[in-house]
Parts: structure tokens; sequence; C-alpha cells
């Protein structure tokens, strides 16, 4: 295995790559489990959120922690465990991730307090962390032919998106039949039958020529992503902007001595070089520029769907579903594209398209769903080629022996880009409705810091209200939140037009090396 490994990982100077066979793709289909299993978590709990507060009864506080300390353990150890996935095994350690994910699961479903579910998802963060990158960097050296790569990298990214459709209908259907425990018992038998496969399909891998551990640029990567992450998230959700914004002030602060560590050492756990190259850095950022498009997108959406149309969730889920279903299909449609467009041309037209998404929205001044479906349609397709082709991007500009770290910096942009998503155009949002709405005189203190909040705080207290006070502030409410979401839609178009413009300058280099895209008629 050991000798497997090495050659794996070491490129053949001036030979062909080797085309992947059958067993090859076997794996790919094993790798995709993990996948598909915690983009699915990543929306699933969102719906056991009203049953969890009604078993467990947790504080505002705990409620909060049950659902963001997940998303900030697996933020921060991404990119240490991509590096310990090179060092000792990108395999030994999605086998290692997937049987703690496995045990913890069980543990989070029968979690007797709050206290005990926050410590699990803990633990899941731990060890979900293991798993993402160890999945695309053993796709990197499964696939060492670019054509078949960029198609198994098209794979792996629809299956996250896939993943993303499932959670809200899986959600529903479980915590319709079952108690709120049911959604961490779903990771069960895909993590056994990953236990059984992955042994068996899935060859060992890691970097032939590892540096020392490095507990003190582990402890840092820790110290940078966690305060800065949640800095983050708790300006977005209306918390004081002093003691965030010094969060993130640490946050970056520790980043930097990150960064210069790594620059000192011969051998670093993070080779942050990789940046110097501009098809790499190039490729993170079209990553995490899409994937803010796409969250932040959802976040405004999802919320009108359900409180100005007024479809429940799970009506609001399959509103979404045609536009991930094209997200998919382009994924694996961008795979074809490269061979005949440039990489930063398909990257870039993946942009444009996320703008011409926003910009239905802003156009759909009435927010019909015909409008909400034809604008996710074209923002999905967006994401899927800019996806595809920014971590195609993203792997073939690292060396092979560090596809682990290089996966996690991929991944790493994607939670990333998760938060800041949701946080930039979140408190946009948040601030275009709190300057629009208008609240009644009558309403106490409270009402009226609720009311002016948000959208769901103003539904609430209009059905307190005499009828005519109560239809009169939710027709303002509702208009102020349509108003801000066009805003936010305005914001999206400019800010993805700058990031179509950035992919068409820094990914030059892969066109013209004979990267991604440049076969066939490389010249358009």
């Amino acid at each position: 295995m050991e000798c497997m490994a090495f050659i794996l990982d070491t490129p053949v100077p001036g030979a062909t790559a080797a085309r992947a066979g059958t067993r090859a793709w076997i794996a790919l289909a094993v790798l995709m489990l993990p996948v598909l299993l915690i983009s699915v978590d990543n929306t699933v709990l969102s719906f056991a959120v009203p049953s969890i507060s009604l078993a467990l009864v947790p504080s505002a506080n705990e409620l909060l922690w049950i659902i963001d300390v997940y998303p900030l353990v697996l933020a921060a150890l991404l990119v240490p465990m991509g590096s310990l996935a090179d060092r000792f095994g990108r395999r030994r350690l999605l086998l290692l991730g997937s049987t703690g994910f496995t045990v913890v699961s069980v543990l989070a479903a029968f979690a007797p307090s709050a206290a005990a579910l926050i410590g699990c998802r803990a633990l899941l963060g731990v060890f979900g962390s293991m798993l993402m990158p160890s999945t695309l960097s053993l796709i990197r050296n499964l696939f060492v032919h670019q054509d078949q790569r960029r198609t198994a990298i098209a794979i792996w990214a629809a299956c996250f998106s896939g993943g993303a459709a499932l959670g809200p209908i899986v959600g529903g259907f479980l915590l319709e039949h079952f108690w709120w425990g049911a959604v961490f018992l779903l990771s069960i038998p895909v993590m056994v039958l990953l236990l059984i496969l992955a042994p068996v399909f899935v060859p060992a891998s890691k970097d032939p020529a590892p540096g020392k551990i490095d507990p003190l640029s582990i402890l840092l990567s820790f110290g940078a992503m966690v305060p800065t992450t949640f800095g983050i998230k708790e300006i977005a959700q209306g918390r004081p902007w002093f003691v965030n914004g010094a969060l993130i002030v640490v946050g970056v602060a520790l980043g930097l001595v990150f960064v210069r560590r790594q620059l000192a050492r011969t051998n670093p756990m993070l080779d942050v070089r990789l940046f110097r190259n501009p098809v790499f850095s190039g490729g993170v950022l079209a990553n995490l520029l899409s994937i803010f498009s796409l969250v932040g997108f959802l976040y405004f959406v999802t919320q009108h769907l359900q409180l100005v149309v007024g479809l429940s969730p799970t009506a609001a889920a399959f509103v979404l579903v045609p536009g991930l279903v094209i997200s998919i299909m382009t994924g694996l449609l961008a795979a074809s594209l490269a061979k005949f467009f440039r990489p930063s041309r398909l990257a870039a037209a993946g942009l444009l398209l996320n703008a011409v998404g926003f910009g239905i929205v802003w156009l759909n001044t009435g927010g019909s769903v015909a409008g909400v479906v034809a604008a996710f349609a074209v923002l999905g397709a967006g994401v899927g080629i800019a996806e595809t082709i920014s971590n195609d991007l993203i792997l073939s500009a690292a060396p092979p022996a560090k596809a682990g770290a290089a996966s996690a910096i991929s991944e790493t942009a994607y939670e990333v880009g998760s938060v800041l998503g949701t946080a930039l155009l979140g408190s946009i949002l948040a601030a275009a409705y709190r300057l629009n709405v208008v609240l009644p005189a009558s309403l106490t203190a409270a009402d009226r810091h609720a009311a002016g909040q948000t959208l769901g705080g103003a539904i609430d207290v209009a059905g307190t209200l005499p009828a005519g006070q109560g239809t009169a502030l939710l027709a303002s409410a509702r208009q102020a939140f349509d108003s801000g979401s066009g805003l936010v839609s305005l914001v999206g178009v400019g800010l993805m037009l700058a990031a179509a413009l950035m992919c068409l300058r820094t990914l030059r280099a892969a066109d013209s090396r004979g990267g991604p895209g440049t076969s066939g008629r490389a010249g358009r």
C-alpha cells in the first residue's frame, strides 16, 4: 500500500496520464456516500429545531450553539485535517472520521439535554472535518487523467448539491413520522456501508515526504477560524458589533500569525505559497464567491417563500428542487464543456449566470413563485459550472502530494462563503427591512423591537393585534422585506460581475499553459 501511495502521489514527467478503470469509478461511488450525507446534514437540522426546542427546552443561547457549533468546528479543523490526511493517509483518516461520525450520531440522537447535544454536535464537526478533505483529495489521486478528474469532481459537486436538495425533504419526512433524533440516525446506514466498502475499493494514498506535526499551527488555525466565523455569524443575527467585531479582529490577527509561521517553516502544515499561483488563488475565490451567491440567495428566498408567499417549509423546499437539479446537470455538463472552452471563461460564465439569477429576483417585483423558480434555475446553473471548474483548478494547481491540504482549502472556502453569504447579504436585508417597515404607534417596546427586526417577528406581533392594525403591519413588513430583497439582489449582481472579471484575470494562466479547458477548441 505504501508503494501504491507513492505511485499515486508522484507524477511521471513527460508521461501521458493513464485513464482510470472501473475500480476507480466504484471507489468514487463509495466516496460519494459521506459527501451526500454531510450535505444532507447541513440542511436537515433546521427542520428539527422546533422539535428539539420542545423536547430539550434549550435557552436561546443553547439553541444557537446547537445549530452553529457544528459548522464552526468543521470550518476550523478542515485545514489541519487536510494536512493530517496528507501525512497519515487519506483513506485512514476517512475511515477514522466515518467511525467517529457514526458513533457520535447515535449519541446525538439520544442526547438527554441541550448541553449534551451541543457537545455531540461539536464532536460531529471534528469527525466531519476528517471526511470532506479526504474525499476530494482521494479523487485527485484516483483520477490522474485530466478529463476523468474533471468529471469526477463534477460528480462530487453534484452530490453536494443533491444532498442540499434532499435535506429539507428528508427532514420533513422523518419529523412527520419519527422523533427529532431520527435526523441524526440517518447517518448510520450510510457510514456503515462506507466502512465496509472503502477498505476494499478505495486505495491508500498520502504525502510521500510529510512534515512533522505542528501543534501550534493547528491551534493557530483553530484560533483564527472560530472567532472570525462566530463574529460574522453573530453580527449577521443583529448581535452587538463591538464585541463581535473584536472577535473578528482577534481571528484575523491569529490568521496572520499562522501565515507567518507557515512561511517560516521548511515543511509547513499548510503551504500558503500555493496562493502565489494565480490559478490556485483565483480558483479558491471563484469557489468561495459561487457558494456565497448560492447561500445568500437561499437566505432571503426561503424566507420569502414561507413568510411572504405562505408556503410550508416542505413546499418551499420543493420549489427550489428544480434549481438544484439544474445545478447538478450543469456541473456535469461543465466537465464536457471544459474540453472546448477556456476555464477562465467557463468560471466567469458561471458567475455571470449567478448575476443574472439575482437580476431576475430584482425584476420579479411581485415576488411570484414562478419568478423565484426561474431565478434559482439560472443561479443554480451558474453555481454548477463555477463549482466544478474552480475545484478542478484548485486541485490541478496544487502538487499531487499536497492534495489533502488543497482540498481542505477548497472546503474552507466553501464554509467561509456560506458564512459570508448569510452574514453580508443577510445584514443588508435586515438593515433595509428596519428602515422601511412602518410600525403601529400602539405597540409596546418589546413588540416594537420584535416587529422592527425581522419579518418573522412582525408576523408574530401582528397575530396579537386587532384585525386592521395586524393587516397593516403585515402588509408593511412584507413590503419592507421584499424591498430589502431587491437591494440584496442588486448587491449580488454587482458582486458577481466583479467576480467574473476577477476570474478572467486570475485564471488566464490556466488557459495558456495547457490546463483544463485548453484542449480541443481552447481558443474560445
